[in-house]
């Protein structure tokens, strides 16, 4: 497959997905070390994705909306103007397998699950398996080796401007807001705990996470404040320089585990982390149906630190 035609890699998002795609896109660039690479994303991992020197271009304006006519058309412009000789479609997602129809003829070859593509995945308990295990079956399928092992050292960035000290403790006490039963109601508690035991909690999030992380705030005067004043490579700097981390089932969470930070992932029964729990060099994952009936003492006693 050396004809000169590019390779195109689809993967949309959310950020947790994303981070679980980190070892695909590096299987994919060793394994097409001398082709030309595309990967058709959304803007917010842009700088992910530039970081990670998988790619030989970035297309961020993958996520048409199927009613803007313009816009389809814009995207299937797009796609057969590169004209890739293979795609990998690591979305795999009702919308990303539509967009296999947008090619002309003759089609691509396609790893994904778009009815009539040349490398299906076609296991019938693909949605039972991990999001790590179906993705490296996947491309098992097409010829490429995932290994267990992939290079994460990429992933950080100067974070010396936050002049953290060196016992910091990251919480992401975070999350949808439409999906409360997922955030884990105790971290000002903890945050105390923490200082108690003069580590220094260190609360990131988004600003629409503002409530959460400024109740901790409040309740814990020590706690130092990152609301809103990260990006996506500074929160995994940040895990870099860490001495462990607390969150509940969020996309940081995955960033963070994915650098080998010490993390602890608080789940509830909204979500199961046997599909898509955080994957990292230490990760522990704890869960209750009802995430209010985890005490403090129990995160604690399942908190571990380098």
């Amino acid at each position: 497959m050396s004809d000169g035609r590019p390779i195109l890699v689809i993967k949309l998002g959310a950020l947790g997905d994303f981070v679980q795609a980190l070892g695909p896109f590096a299987a994919i660039r060793r394994h097409h070390a001398a082709q030309r690479i595309i990967l058709l994303t959304t803007a917010p991992f842009r700088s992910l994705a530039e970081a990670s020197g998988c790619f030989d271009e970035i297309h961020s304006d993958g996520r048409p909306e199927w009613w803007r006519l313009d816009q389809l058309l814009r995207l299937r412009k797009w796609l057969r103007e590169i004209g890739p000789c293979r795609v990998y479609d690591l979305q795999t997602s009702a919308r990303s397998s539509r967009y296999f129809a947008l090619f002309g003829s003759p089609k691509p070859e396609w790893s994904g699950i778009a009815p009539g593509c040349s490398h299906p995945h076609a296991n019938p308990a693909r949605d039972a398996m991990h999001t790590v295990d179906r993705q490296a079956e996947q491309l098992a399928a097409a010829g490429v080796n995932m290994m267990s092992d992939s290079d994460m050292s990429w992933l950080t960035a100067d974070t010396a401007h936050f002049d953290l000290p060196e016992n910091a403790v990251l919480l992401a006490p975070g999350g949808a807001a439409h999906r409360p039963e997922k955030r884990w109601p105790h971290y000002a508690a903890l945050a105390n705990a923490l200082h108690a035991r003069d580590l220094t909690p260190v609360v990131i999030g988004t600003r629409e996470e503002q409530d959460a992380t400024a109740a901790i705030c409040a309740a814990c005067p020590q706690t130092v404040d990152l609301t809103g004043r990260t990006s996506l490579l500074e929160i995994a700097g940040l895990a870099q320089r860490a001495i462990g981390a607390i969150g509940n089932d969020t996309g940081p969470m995955h960033l963070i585990a994915a650098t080998g930070c010490p993390s602890l992932v608080l789940y509830s029964s909204a979500s199961d982390p046997a599909l898509c729990g955080q994957r990292g060099a230490v990760v522990r994952i704890l869960r209750r149906e009802d995430l209010a009936m985890l005490s403090v003492e129990e995160v604690e006693a399942q908190l571990t630190l380098r």
